[in-house]
């Protein structure tokens, strides 16, 4: 059981945690600034329960992935050698350490009633479920990228809530939440190109074997203008950021720009590079910038 969790863990990638985490960090810290100096004494906790949370809840959301596609897994060559896709860990056990997983994330969001916040815990589940409901909305719409943006796009959202629910009657953090949404499904569709023909065979619906990989560019590029304009909205309309998220908003427009040249130029054979590591970097760049301008606001 320790070498299939060992095994599960390697393959649902924890490094990709990246994309999301500095997001649920700075949505709570937006919270936590919000109106008053940061209490360390409260906030400290509810920041590690927050990574908790998350480094669960994405466990859970790769798992179901892996169990509910391990079938079009085993037939796509990209995909075949995960381990539940090639039957190195059993779907079963899978499931098992699924449920662990779900059952760990619940139990961390009852600890937010010390704080006397009701809602991790009534939130807890639903958000569970949408989480686990990616795999099946790509076999129905090409939208299915909207939706894993906006599976990613909750994380600050929620962190405020789990810190300061009263946040959500703010701009700035649905700002922070749209953009991701539109980050997220833009580079997406960029995955997807990898699988075009796979996708076709399996009546996969995503954008590039549903529209083309051109109109499918297009709305990936179309997003990424978007996520920009929304990240200005945010410095703009949050007086707590300064100067050092606003060049975070233009080192990530370059960037962005960069990754579409890449995908143009050399197509997916640099995916490492206009997947992992160019997006790595905005999500890490915008985080870090984000909560430290916050903490020089809040001094």
């Amino acid at each position: 059981m320790a070498t299939a969790l060992v095994k599960l863990l390697s393959d649902i990638k924890f490094a990709h945690t990246i994309f999301a985490m500095p997001f649920a960090i700075l949505g709570g810290f937006m919270a936590a600034t919000d109106g008053e100096n940061i209490s360390w004494e409260t906030f400290g906790w509810q920041l590690l329960l927050i990574v908790g949370c998350m480094f669960f809840a994405r466990n859970v959301a790769m798992l179901a992935n892996r169990i509910f596609d391990k079938d079009i897994d085993a037939k796509n060559p990209r995909t075949k050698k995960r381990v539940v896709a090639s039957g190195e860990v059993s779907a079963g056990v899978a499931a098992l350490y699924l449920a662990c997983n779900a059952i760990l994330f619940v139990a961390l969001t009852w600890i937010f009633l010390i704080w006397g916040n009701y809602y991790p815990m009534y939130l807890s589940v639903p958000v569970l479920f949408w989480l686990m409901a990616y795999p099946y909305l790509k076999r129905c719409t090409w939208l299915c990228h909207i939706y894993l943006g906006a599976a990613l796009a909750i994380s600050p959202l929620a962190a405020a809530i789990a810190v300061q629910p009263e946040t959500l009657l703010h701009l700035p953090i649905w700002l922070i939440s749209w953009a991701v949404l539109c980050w997220v499904a833009g580079f997406d569709i960029i995955y997807a190109l990898q699988d075009v023909e796979y996708d076709k065979r399996d009546n996969l619906k995503s954008m590039p074997a549903s529209l083309g990989v051109k109109p499918a560019m297009l709305i990936s590029q179309f997003l990424h203008c978007l996520c920009v304009a929304f990240l200005f909205g945010v410095a703009t309309t949050e007086p707590k950021f300064g100067w050092l998220f606003l060049a975070a908003v233009f080192l990530i427009a370059m960037l962005l720009i960069y990754e579409h040249f890449t995908v143009k130029k050399w197509g997916t054979t640099k995916i490492a590079l206009t997947f992992f590591t160019l997006n790595g970097v905005v999500s890490l760049v915008l985080g870090v910038a984000g909560v430290v301008d916050l903490l020089l606001s809040s001094q």
